[in-house]
């Protein structure tokens, strides 16, 4: 099979890196690609909101599957381009992808079906929204950006003046454009995060093994949120029942609800997740593989993951053997770059990229990064997700982080606490489903 990868990212560095190992690849592209899907692709200069070209590119070169890695090319209508000229696409159409293109539509059918989640209102005028908050006597409030704002419209407020200032930010200052058009004022749930990701064609569902990201900036879950500072799986916290409990409450009726509601969805459904003492509940969808999620999900799918993909965009995922998983556990630490996620450096010099990637159980996925003669550059607040394997949590964390040492440019800053908080988040869950069972008197 011939595969087209659409990104730029660490996202599609993962996937290229893992489809080139599928003994059905005949050939692999990735648009526009980086400095690391080159290593195991043919990068081609589209770019990835570049829909006409990529619909002419992929005819051209008369691929068998397009996997669509970011969420704008989704929202734009990629998918839909693609199948009306006979093209197989790893990715939802247009009206599919709205459940991560506007968060208030995303809300209503989560509301609409019933599927948990935390209280919210919305707002399309600054000056409403003030109003409202002024009235709440519960903080810390979530102020969230409608649109697409690459992981970085949510915001945590701790009072109102804050809250005030995040709103002007977002609707005066308009510093995620369009994206901020409207808000909403979301309920701030606490608990422990986890992501559930489910592969579906809209009939049968795969759910993948879950992942933990780590979103804020700062260690013990400090500052601004991010796109994903850091990741860990498997999920020792996870129990198996929490996961049916998870897959009973929250996937299943996803699916369904997309399906009463007459969207095709063919690709993958991303669920962020808040682990609450009242249980999981919703806190975003997504309809792409998440980044670093996807870097810790190539790692430790043993399988080959292009059949899978292929199954689901014919429509085909029900025919498919479940895949084998590396038991041991996965690590993977964002090397980013001084300023991130606000203004940051560009252009600064990467030096012990090898050394870094020689290491036993690494892999090193490539995202903020350009090539400049022999020289790779800073060129993104993300830079690099270094992947390290090991048989324990702790091991795995070594192995990452050594290799993050490795790794030398001005400016680069990580969190030192991925996966740190392990057993904390396993107590956590443990109290969490001890009070379902109290609140349902055991029937649960």
């Amino acid at each position: 099979m011939k595969v087209l990868v659409v990104g730029s990212g660490g996202r599609e560095h993962a996937l290229c890196w893992k489809l080139a190992q599928s003994p059905l690849l005949t050939e692999l592209l990735c648009a526009p690609g980086n400095a690391g899907t080159e290593t195991v692709a043919r990068n081609v200069d589209v770019a990835a909101t570049d829909i006409k070209g990529l619909v002419k590119l992929a005819q051209a070169e008369a691929v068998d599957l397009v996997v669509v890695g970011p969420e704008d090319p989704l929202v734009m209508g990629l998918a839909d381009k693609l199948r009306a000229v006979g093209i197989d696409v790893f990715g939802p159409g247009a009206a599919g992808s709205q459940l991560e293109g506007s968060k208030g539509f995303s809300k209503d059918l989560l509301e609409r079906h019933r599927i948990p989640t935390a209280a919210s209102r919305r707002f399309d005028r600054s000056g409403p929204a003030k109003a409202y908050l002024e009235t709440c006597k519960v903080w810390p409030q979530v102020i969230k950006a409608d649109g697409l704002a690459a992981g970085k419209g949510v915001i945590i407020c701790e009072d109102y003046p804050e809250a005030a200032r995040a709103i002007d930010q977002l609707m005066e200052e308009r510093k995620l454009g369009k994206a901020g058009d409207r808000i909403l004022v979301e309920e701030f749930l606490e608990g422990e995060e986890a992501s559930v990701l489910a592969l579906t064609d809209g009939e049968a569902i795969l759910i993948l093994e879950p992942v933990v990201d780590h979103k804020r900036v700062g260690e013990d879950d400090t500052g601004l949120n991010t796109g994903g500072m850091g990741v860990y799986s498997p999920t020792p916290s996870m129990s198996k029942r929490l996961l049916h409990q998870i897959e009973q409450r929250i996937v299943i009726p996803s699916i369904h609800a997309l399906r009463r509601e007459e969207i095709e969805f063919r690709g993958v459904l991303f669920i962020g997740l808040m682990i609450t003492d009242q249980g999981p509940r919703v806190l975003e969808y997504n309809v792409r593989f998440g980044d670093p999620e996807t870097q810790a999900i190539m790692r430790r799918i043993k399988s080959d993951l292009l059949p899978i993909l292929a199954a689901t965009a014919k429509g085909e995922l029900a025919d498919i053997t479940p895949p084998e998983w590396d038991k041991r556990f996965c690590v993977g630490v964002i090397a980013a770059s001084e300023g991130y996620p606000g203004s940051y450096r560009r252009g600064d010099r990467i030096r012990g990229l090898k050394a870094a990637s020689g290491r036993e159980d690494v892999v090193v996925f490539q995202a903020g990064t350009a090539k400049v003669g022999d020289e790779l550059l800073t060129d993104g607040g993300r830079v690099l997700c270094v992947t390290g394997m090991g048989e324990s949590i702790e091991a795995a964390r070594d192995c990452a982080y050594e290799a993050y040492d490795d790794l030398k440019w001005a400016g680069k800053f990580c969190r030192r606490d991925i996966g740190a908080r392990v057993e904390g988040r396993k107590e956590h869950i443990r109290k969490m489903l001890g009070n379902l069972d109290r609140g349902s008197n055991g029937a649960e």
